[in-house]
């Protein structure tokens, strides 16, 4: 059995193994985001215990891995995949994506684009529309460095009514 400092210890690693992955943020306790991650890391989210990862990229960007849905099934990773287009992000995918992130509560989630910045956006409405958590609470580190253009500014001000959820 594990002492307390081990288990400390054990997610101190852990923490600072996954921080190699690009833009990543350890947003609640079971949810991390981050950009693209390199095939490698898909390890080092499998050994942080992850056991669901969401993808918001585009499969024909330059940076996504081929075949990731194989590459994480031979993880035991459960792979969803809901591409956005960075240009054009639809209310349709904001309240698809809710509802997959309201589905898993409570299971350890990775959610990545390219850079972290849409999945930064769409957690935004998850933790303030259906978890109710309040606006700077609900919002990721990535909008401290992220210049978001008029159409990601339009997205931050979609109300549940909007993207159509439930109040």
């Amino acid at each position: 059995m594990q002492t307390m400092n081990e288990r400390s210890f054990l997610v101190e690693i852990t923490r600072k193994r996954m921080e190699s992955i690009k833009n990543f943020v350890q947003l609640t306790s079971t949810v991390a985001t981050g950009g693209q991650p390199k095939r490698h890391e898909f390890g080092q989210i499998a050994a942080a215990g992850y056991r669901y990862v969401i993808n918001l990229g585009m499969p024909d960007h330059p940076q996504a891995i081929a075949e990731e849905d194989k590459v994480l099934a031979s993880l035991d990773i459960t792979y969803i995949h809901i591409p956005v287009r960075f240009d054009e992000p639809t209310k349709e995918q904001v309240r698809l994506f809710c509802n997959v992130m309201a589905a898993l509560k409570g299971q350890k989630v990775f959610v990545h684009c390219i850079m972290n910045y849409r999945v930064a956006a769409f957690m935004y409405h998850y933790l303030s529309k259906v978890e109710k958590q309040d606006d700077e609470q609900a919002k990721s580190s990535m909008f401290k460095s992220w210049n978001l253009d008029a159409v990601w500014q339009d997205v931050m001000t979609w109300t549940a009514s909007d993207i159509g959820l439930r109040q």
